[in-house]
């Protein structure tokens, strides 16, 4: 591989325009003590000592490419609501271009409630619409997109799926189809239900479990011939350019026409995997559409993604550490 100047290659990327489109949720976290049990029912009585709203789903991409100093938009329909207009506010505050977001009556801000006490998790609530957004809905984000894509001409567009009914098949095939026209990179972070809905994208990342489970394969060792066979199986029915499939704690396989290798993850004090497949996406797009170098992109997406495993909870990348990392592990 050629000589890498990271110092250079993070101050290009620093220049690039980017959209996150998909489902943005708001992660709220509760923290208490228990002492005693409900005298109403037999449930322990969590006294609440601290709140935190966090940027969660598609925003966490959106945060993690931030974190590289690009100029980000999030592309979404919020619900019509206060957690609607606290999600927007944190993704003000983080420097994130919120005036592609749409709101909509019909829905409502997903958000997911979890009460931690003494370093557990004691119940998650979840309030969330998962259903598709309806015909109306999606016309309006149909031609948001398209404005954005016409006026801002980003370098790279990210799809991050959380089976929360923003990216419908239609959605899908319209933005992949607009970024092809005008020669925009997109990216793709699927879920099981549209898998095979992102038809001629640049860059396919699904986990190794989202590729056994939607090929109807039997979980099994992997090894670089059975991978390579996976992309063959993909390509077939996606028509995509690249294929990077993550490998939970053994690294990330990339594939492109002949090029591939699988990229090992270095040994980390493994704290939270959460957020991590969000960090990878976010980096290996921006590598990717800033170099055109698919090696390059999974080894970078690779440390960060170990990266934020170091951390508690979802966490963006340090770019300070990412680039140290990067010019001591990337041996050129």
């Amino acid at each position: 591989m050629m000589r890498v100047d990271f110092d250079s290659l993070f101050k290009d990327i620093s220049k690039m325009k980017v959209a996150v489109i998909g489902d943005i949720m708001l992660d709220t976290y509760w923290w208490g003590n228990v002492e005693r049990i409900s005298p109403e029912a037999p449930v322990p009585v969590v006294a609440v000592d601290k709140r935190e709203k966090r940027i969660g789903g598609a925003g966490n991409v959106a945060l993690n490419v931030q974190a590289l100093n690009s100029s980000v938009a999030m592309l979404t329909i919020l619900g019509d609501d206060e957690d609607g207009i606290q999600l927007k506010q944190l993704l003000q505050e983080k420097n994130i271009d919120t005036r592609f977001i749409l709101e909509s009556k019909k829905r409502i801000t997903t958000n997911k409630i979890r009460i931690i006490s003494r370093n557990q998790q004691m119940m998650r609530l979840d309030a969330e619409h998962t259903d598709d957004i309806d015909d109306s809905d999606e016309t309006k984000l149909k031609d948001q997109i398209e404005k954005y894509i016409l006026t801002e001409n980003p370098n790279v567009v990210i799809l991050e799926d959380y089976n929360k009914g923003i990216l419908t098949k239609n959605i899908i095939e319209h933005v992949i189809k607009l970024c092809n026209e005008k020669n925009i990179c997109i990216t793709v972070d699927p879920k099981r239900k549209n898998f095979f809905s992102y038809k001629n994208a640049t860059l396919f990342k699904p986990n190794l479990h989202e590729v056994f489970t939607s090929l109807n394969l039997i979980p099994e060792e992997i090894s670089p011939s059975l991978l390579s066979e996976m992309h063959t199986k993909l390509k077939e029915q996606l028509h995509h350019s690249i294929s990077m499939i993550t490998l939970s704690d053994k690294g990330i396989f990339y594939q492109e026409n002949n090029n591939k290798n699988i990229i090992p993850s270095h040994r980390r004090n493994i704290a939270d995997v959460s957020g991590a497949g969000d960090t990878v996406i976010a980096i290996a797009s921006l590598i990717f559409a800033s170099t055109k170098n698919i090696q390059l992109a999974a080894e970078v997406a690779n440390i960060a993604g170990g990266i934020v495993c170091e951390e508690v909870g979802t966490a963006a990348i340090n770019k300070e550490k990412l680039l140290k990392e990067c010019k001591e592990l990337i041996v050129s």
